[in-house]
């Protein structure tokens, strides 16, 4: 706990430094502290994703970023000041059932992070996609060694910006670091709406009722986790500023929105929020576009790079491409992930989701068992009823149009993966927007956040049984905190796996010893792949990952072994 909060520290305030650099190159006039920071995550990930396209994210990189926060705070010491003076004074103005309930969740925030990792994901391509950035930077046809690392996302670009891993092999916890921006917040705004009842203050106010679902994520680097944060932000800048908006908030919701996307691209549906504003208020915002549009080419440009370097296609997993690269994955497998991904949110076999029904498939994604169909539920639930919430209690235009973006949103995912996290965004904003009817009052308010953190607190510390949540073998207990972990966070994998060193052609590559888990890779020494999934690949699709010189930097090809005798 203790060296994960002292790594936050430094990433606050190098993030503050850097938001706030940028906020001065974009004129953007945001005195918001926690905005200040998510603009400085923004700043670091451009940054680094620059770097990588050349270079490793290691010494080299905090080198950098330490002379750029050196030279912020020699030119803007002033502002600086005035700004974490401004921020502890709104601390300090807190509602003191408010500041309780601020350090209870910071420190049950830190407690999560130190334990034990949870997300599945975190051990099948996080945690070797950001060794693979700390080490080598962006690795061409490094998707061809493992699928998932196609996936490579802006947050984990972040993370290993922040990860430090020249110093320490165990910070892994940007997420957590993300969540305690949003509930900071949430936190101010839910005191302001104590005193001036602003139904938008009151929606972002009640995120940390969320923390509950929130802290599975945040022991590991989930990019679904900041992309939730930002949402909510975005959504109360849209609900504050639809009516009177100037360019510097239009500026502020455009690179949210565009590191959103950066982040995941299931998000895509956000780009609608600052479009919708552009079109309302044109007279204004067109003679200034030029500096959002800039950042909106830039961060496209950077994404069909780290694309283009890691799989070969600038819009993975489409294989759509002009180009053609020796360290191009294959397309029989692009279209294998493409299938695999989309079928996972209705867990069925190809076969099935070849030949039944829509209606059969719809059955089968609504009646999934555990969290997935009860949420696969929430979410056809709120896609009926919200227009008669909002007819009957906030008919305003921009609560439609909010709506209007979900409904998008739907329709996009539909046709990929609708996957129950995808929409968690927004079925967070209506929840919030149907609970906001009963949790009007300060009491109501301050018994239910206690009343979670209460659970939260009992959820930290002691484990619980998760099946009735859960078909995954891999996720039946919760992560609790352990007393061993207020120093040292637990490491970064929740598995002792133990590794075979083994060759397969100019291969050198370890594979866990224990391959039940087939797109399992932990925390070994890179490069790392399960043996199955190398034999899988060799018998379907007769390919087999190749390094393309001895120099790992120089990244890998699907070698194709059609040819050769068995």
């Amino acid at each position: 706990m203790i060296l994960i909060l002292l790594s936050w520290i430094y990433i606050l305030f190098t993030t503050i430094n850097l938001g706030l650099g940028t906020d001065k190159i974009l004129r953007l006039k945001n005195s918001n502290f926690i905005i200040l920071s998510i603009l400085g995550l923004f700043t670091a990930t451009i940054l680094a994703s620059i770097w990588a396209i050349f270079d490793r994210i290691n010494i080299e990189f905090h080198l950098f970023l330490l002379i750029a926060n050196i030279g912020i705070c020699l030119k803007l010491k002033n502002e600086i000041k005035v700004i974490y003076t401004s921020f502890f004074k709104e601390l300090r103005s807190l509602d003191r059932s408010l500041k309780i309930a601020l350090i209870s969740i910071t420190l049950l925030i830190l407690a999560q992070c130190a334990s034990i990792p949870y997300i599945i994901d975190n051990e099948s391509y996080y945690i070797q996609t950001i060794k693979w950035i700390n080490e080598y930077g962006f690795v061409k046809g490094l998707a061809n060694l493992h699928l998932f690392l196609a996936q490579t996302s802006g947050w984990h670009i972040t993370q290993s910006a922040f990860n430090f891993s020249f110093l320490y092999d165990k910070f892994n916890d940007l997420s957590g670091f993300c969540l305690l921006l949003g509930n900071i917040y949430a936190i101010l705004h839910l005191n302001s709406y104590f005193k001036n009842k602003g139904i938008n203050y009151l929606i972002i106010g009640l995120l940390p009722l969320a923390n509950l679902f929130f802290f599975s994520f945040i022991s590991s680097p989930s990019p679904d986790l900041p992309v939730y944060i930002l949402s909510l932000i975005i959504f109360f800048s849209f609900l504050s500023s639809y009516k009177n908006l100037n360019i510097g908030t239009f500026n502020t919701v455009f690179i949210l929105v565009v590191f959103a996307i950066y982040i995941k691209t299931t998000a895509i549906a956000l780009i609608l929020i600052p479009l919708l504003l552009l079109i309302k208020h044109y007279k204004i915002l067109i003679p200034r576009i030029a500096k959002p549009l800039s950042i909106g080419i830039l961060v496209f440009s950077l994404f069909l790079i780290k694309n283009t370097i890691i799989s070969g296609y600038p819009l993975f997993p489409i294989t759509l491409n002009i180009f053609h690269f020796d360290f191009q994955i294959p397309v029989s497998m692009a279209h294998f992930y493409y299938d695999e991904t989309k079928r996972a949110a209705f867990s069925i076999t190809e076969n099935e989701f070849d030949t039944i029904s829509v209606f059969e498939i719809f059955k089968t994604w609504i009646s999934r068992p555990a969290l997935h169909g009860l949420f696969n539920k929430l979410i056809v639930l709120l896609l009926i009823i919200m227009p008669f919430f909002i007819f009957k209690f906030f008919n305003k235009k921009t609560f439609w149009v909010l709506y209007g973006v979900f409904v998008f949103q739907i329709i996009l995912l539909l046709l990929s993966s609708p996957q129950y996290r995808f929409f968690m965004n927004f079925i967070l904003l209506f929840s919030f927007l149907i609970a906001s009817l009963i949790l009007n009052n300060r009491n109501r308010i301050i018994l239910v956040l206690y009343i979670s953190l209460s659970i939260l607190a009992f959820i930290v510390i002691f484990p619980i049984n998760l099946k009735v949540f859960t078909t995954n073998t891999f996720l039946t207990s919760n992560s609790t905190f352990s007393i061993s972990n207020i120093v040292y966070p637990y490491k970064n994998s929740k598995f002792d796996t133990e590794y075979n060193p083994l060759i397969n052609g100019n291969l050198r590559y370890n594979s866990p010893v224990d391959n039940s888990f087939f797109w399992g890779t932990g925390d070994s020494a890179i490069p790392c792949v399960n043996e199955e999934q190398i034999k899988y690949f060799e018998t379907y699709y007769k390919i087999k990952p190749q390094m393309r010189t001895t120099n790992l930097k120089d990244g890998f090809y699907a070698k194709n072994i059609s040819n050769e005798s068995n």
